[in-house]
């Protein structure tokens, strides 16, 4: 059953009460008003997941009620529904210049009244999902550049080696969800430096063996760090594997081949080749054509091969 929130503007009784129990028995909570002034006075009390509003309505009609809706800003994304007398297609015409989602045309069905307010939630949705990942990516993005600052890294690490990697796995013909726990992996492959102390990731001489064994707990502490977030647990073998290296001497579990995760090892390849093209507080800057010779002797050695020879065939920005 349905729990969403319907707004239903509506000023001939018998059809307000109709929809109101159709609605209803889809099991939507349904809130009923006369005109646009009685709607935005509930609206003050409970905000409605949909709109569904008749357009010739006393006091406010539908569209000054759509403008008055539209222009408070907590409220612009609710999906609005009009809903038409038969053979008023300039109102139609009207409705669609502004932007309105969806008409249905008096009278309405149960059939054509539930599935285009089930499929206009849906897409209400849907693109809901989409903004949160949108914000929750770009959120990631900044506590990876903060990061990204304690190791005194060039600016834009993060973002080159996440487009490195999803543009090496769109060759491989990757589809979601791998596309995504790639993203997620490749912005937050270091996440762990948050806990390796400040002398280590900013000392400009070798590191001493000690120094160096708390520098590769940052891909553990990275994994660990994400265990409790099940909407990135696909970035985890990532964080945790992209220091492995093909001939398995790599950290922090030894893996060899294709042992290690098929992520990890395009994170291996892509963060190698722009951590060997940007200046950083150990080295100066490899030319590319360094850095590609470099990448290509690691073959089958520190890299898998055939990523090695998808990213060279990219050349993206080489």
């Amino acid at each position: 059953m349905a729990d969403e929130t319907i707004l239903i503007v509506e000023d001939n009784d018998i059809l307000r009460d109709g929809y109101q129990f159709l609605l209803e028995t889809e099991g939507y909570r349904v809130i009923p008003a006369r005109h646009g002034h009685e709607a935005l006075q509930q609206m003050q009390h409970a905000t409605p997941d949909l709109i569904l509003s008749d357009i010739s309505m006393p006091e406010m009609d539908g569209y000054s009620f759509y403008d008055a809706v539209r222009a408070q800003p907590d409220l612009a994304a609710i999906p609005f529904i009009f809903l038409t007398a038969l053979g008023e297609r300039d109102i139609v015409f009207t409705s669609k210049r502004l932007g309105v989602e969806d008409h249905l045309i008096k009278p309405v069905d149960r059939q054509e009244l539930v599935t285009t307010v089930r499929s206009r939630l849906e897409r209400s949705q849907q693109l809901m999902l989409a903004e949160m990942q949108q914000a929750y990516e770009a959120s990631l993005i900044m506590l990876a550049n903060a990061i990204e600052l304690r190791d005194r890294y060039t600016r834009g690490h993060v973002e080159r080696v996440m487009n490195y990697a999803l543009g090496v796995a769109e060759r491989f013909g990757w589809q979601d969800p791998e596309m995504n726990d790639l993203r997620f992996g490749s912005i937050l492959h270091d996440i762990g430096k948050i806990y390796i102390r400040e002398s280590i990731l900013s000392k400009a001489g070798p590191l001493t063996e000690e120094e160096w064994d708390e520098m590769k707990q940052h891909t553990v502490i990275g994994a660990d760090l994400l265990g409790g977030i099940p909407y990135l647990s696909g970035a985890i073998p990532v964080i945790r594997s992209h220091h492995e290296r093909w001939d398995g001497f790599g950290y922090p579990d030894g893996l060899r081949g294709e042992e290690i995760p098929s992520g990890a090892r395009i994170v291996a390849v892509v963060d190698c080749y722009d951590a060997m093209t940007t200046d950083r507080i150990y080295h100066t800057a490899n030319s590319q054509h360094e850095a590609i010779n470099e990448i290509r002797k690691g073959a089958g050695i520190r890299y898998d091969p055939a990523v090695v020879d998808v990213f060279l065939s990219l050349k993206i920005d080489l």
